[in-house]
């Protein structure tokens, strides 16, 4: 549906120059989103999807095995849609105090949106509400150091931003003046926690997003914490019990239409197209995930029967695969640490993994190896691949 631009151009001066600024109107859409049709069939698809994905984390045996990797690979793609060239490997490796093979600030920023998904999470789970002070307090933390801790971490701006183009003036999209903020998102704050306008809660997380997109409340940062909006929201309304779905692979793989659909609704109030949009997201990245969690139980049991035999050694090897399954890239130190191991126990079980084929050595050195479970890496770096 085409209802006419969804906000207001207001003129302001950005540096020596006049720009036409958009102020979008508050949410819901006027008219109303029409899911009569093909929205409705989407969402409803949509919503069985989540249900499939939220039921497999149940059957996990250890979902915190998955989520940690699984957090990371977000991190990861949120973070590539930004411009970065760090990898899952990158990440992993920047953790453990091992120097990785891009540019530091890349593997800092995304180690940075792993500690604020941390934290939202987090304070979501102590009862704390979905508000604008949790946002920008998610935002505090995602600019705490590295790129962008120079551009208010943690304050909504005080002066123009802009999207493409080198000033304003040239600029591709001009977001509010920095003087409708503070009223733009009390607005989208209203909406977040709204229970009299009949939306179900996937339509109010795609329309939520545009609009934090819009609003483009900070310096820097917004597209990250935009994305992240969209599973706290699931998780605060307890759609999902475990953060396992992330829409960056999808907006990522369809950039220039996630991008154009933004505009879309901006120009002509087309909610629908985007919602479609949106969530046919919602359906494929929430079956993937499934998909995902079911490949690597399947693979983590067939590998546990491939050391079970192995004799007296095997009692040692299971213990170190156990801690594989839990990070993925380790050093022998950490290992012997986190199995009870000693180091040369836990250097020869390491050993008989690699002899299986289920962990590789990664440095080629003879002291301070690393090891990683290498299929199990290579499942989850699915689609992170930096391009």
């Amino acid at each position: 549906m085409q209802r006419g631009e969804t906000g207001r151009y207001e003129v302001t001066v950005a540096g020596s120059e006049s720009v036409r600024t958009f102020v979008p109107a508050p949410l819901p859409p006027e008219p109303p989103v029409d899911f009569e049709g093909g929205l409705h069939q989407a969402l409803e698809t949509a919503v069985l999807a989540l249900g499939r994905l939220d039921g497999v984390s149940t059957l996990l045996p250890d979902t915190s095995l998955l989520l940690y990797t699984y957090v990371r690979k977000e991190a990861v793609l949120s973070s590539q849609i930004e411009g970065t060239q760090s990898s899952l490997s990158d990440l992993l490796l920047f953790e453990m105090e091992e120097a990785p093979g891009v540019p530091l600030d890349d593997v800092v920023e995304v180690s940075n949106y792993v500690a604020a998904l941390d934290h939202g999470l987090r304070r979501l789970r102590e009862g704390f509400p979905l508000s604008n002070r949790l946002i920008r307090e998610i935002h505090a933390v995602l600019l705490s150091r590295g790129r962008g801790s120079d551009k208010a971490p943690g304050e909504f701006r005080r002066s123009q931003n802009w999207i493409g183009g080198t000033r304003p003036g040239n600029a591709y999209f001009v977001p509010p003046p920095q003087t409708a903020v503070q009223d733009c998102m009390a607005a989208l704050e209203r909406f977040l926690h709204a229970a009299d306008d009949g939306l179900p809660l996937l339509a109010r997380a795609g329309l939520a997003h545009v609009q934090f997109e819009t609003i483009h409340p900070f310096l820097d940062g917004n597209g990250r914490v935009g994305r992240l909006l969209i599973t706290f929201l699931l998780c605060h309304a307890g759609v999902l019990r475990e953060p396992l779905l992330y829409l960056s692979l999808h907006f990522k793989q369809h950039r220039r239409t996630y991008y154009d659909l933004l505009d879309r609704v901006r120009r002509e109030g087309d909610w629908e197209t985007w919602l479609a949009f949106f969530l046919d997201g919602v359906r494929v990245t929430a079956d993937g995930a499934a998909a995902t969690a079911r490949r690597l139980t399947t693979m983590f049991q067939d590998d546990r029967r491939r050391i079970e035999p192995m004799g007296r050694r095997a009692g040692s090897a299971l213990r170190v695969h156990e801690a594989l399954k839990s990070r993925p890239i380790l050093s022998l130190a950490i290992t012997s640490e986190r199995t009870g191991l000693s180091f040369p126990a836990a250097s020869s079980a390491m050993d008989l993994l690699v002899e299986l084929g289920i962990a590789r050595e990664l440095t080629g050195r003879r002291r301070n190896r690393l090891f990683v479970y290498d299929r199990y890496l290579a499942i989850l770096s699915e689609g992170t691949e930096a391009r």
